[in-house]
């Protein structure tokens, strides 16, 4: 029988949702016995290789290359959860919403006090992904099934999140795995 795949990215974000995943410590070499770890920076997979059970979205959307990669993960993942409160709010990246894109754009580029810029050119490459009007949380770009909070959320609410999505049980966290205080 094979295993169930679970796949992760991170989108606008810090990667910390994914350094709490490896602080499962040595439960991860558990988790590997039991999945197999698709298109996710752990195994340096960078695309998908076959339908996935689980996909973890790290990371809201700040650009067209973010909204991309959640699409995608929503068409090959059974089940997705946003991970953390950059994926579920916007988080720290989404503090960009209060001012106007054009704004941010100049002061990074052209009237920042550590900028030095004589042409005063905004970057405009067309490698370099589009950025959105603001930073979307996941829900508001694709259907999410379950949302884990925290910045980042816990090892241990990963944990259990990963064993319940994985035994079909009902995702029910206690409290003591979501409070924040």
């Amino acid at each position: 029988m094979s295993k169930p795949r679970v796949a992760t990215t991170s989108l606008c974000g810090c990667f910390g949702c994914h350094m709490s995943l490896l602080d499962i410590d040595e439960r991860i070499l558990q988790l590997a016995e039991i999945v197999e770890f698709d298109k996710s920076p752990i195994n340096d997979h960078k695309d998908f290789t076959q339908r996935c059970t689980v996909g973890l979205i790290e990371g809201g959307c700040a650009n067209a290359e973010n909204v991309h990669v959640l699409r995608r993960f929503r068409e090959m993942c059974d089940v997705l959860v946003s991970v953390g409160d950059c994926a579920t709010t916007g988080g720290i990246p989404a503090l960009r919403n209060l001012v106007p894109l054009e704004e941010c754009l100049e002061e990074a580029y052209v009237k920042g006090p550590s900028v030095h810029n004589p042409s005063r050119r905004i970057p405009d490459d067309p490698e370099i992904p589009l950025l959105l009007d603001k930073v979307y949380p996941a829900h508001e770009v694709v259907k999410i099934d379950y949302h884990l909070p925290g910045c980042p959320p816990s090892a241990d609410t990963l944990w259990e999140a990963l064993n319940a999505l994985l035994s079909g049980k009902p995702l029910a966290l206690p409290y003591a795995l979501l409070k924040y205080d």
